[in-house]
């Protein structure tokens, strides 16, 4: 009879982030999930942005751009990755599908305003 090991991944994230004086809260700040179940994570910003971005960052490596974000309301799929902008361009939100350990590690969202027209 084999042994099911059911691996524990901890998914953290800073708590704030600032974008052209523009503040933006991740939630929740950490979480917990067993292997296999889904994540969802959410960045709200002070103001409305042009752009999303969402990076991972493992234990001693940069930052690795997983997901950009330009249309309201549209999922954006990277594997079992999918993110979307809220319609009110102030809210993002990640998903991460069926969890496995190499999902483990730091999230942070990132986002900027358009460029003024000239």
């Amino acid at each position: 009879m084999g042994v099911l090991l059911e691996a524990l991944l901890i998914i953290l994230w800073m708590q704030l982030t600032w974008v052209s004086g523009q503040q933006l809260n991740q939630s929740p700040q950490s979480v917990s999930v067993q292997e296999g179940e889904d994540v969802s994570m959410n960045c709200n910003s002070s103001s409305t942005l042009s752009t999303f971005l969402w990076y991972k960052q493992d234990v001693g490596e940069g930052l690795v751009l997983l997901i950009a974000l330009y249309k309201i309301g549209e999922w954006t799929r990277n594997g079992k990755l999918a993110a979307q902008i809220a319609r009110t361009r102030k809210d993002s939100f990640l998903n991460i599908s069926v969890s496995e350990p190499k999902d483990a590690g730091t999230y942070f969202c990132a986002g900027q305003h358009s460029a003024p027209q000239t």
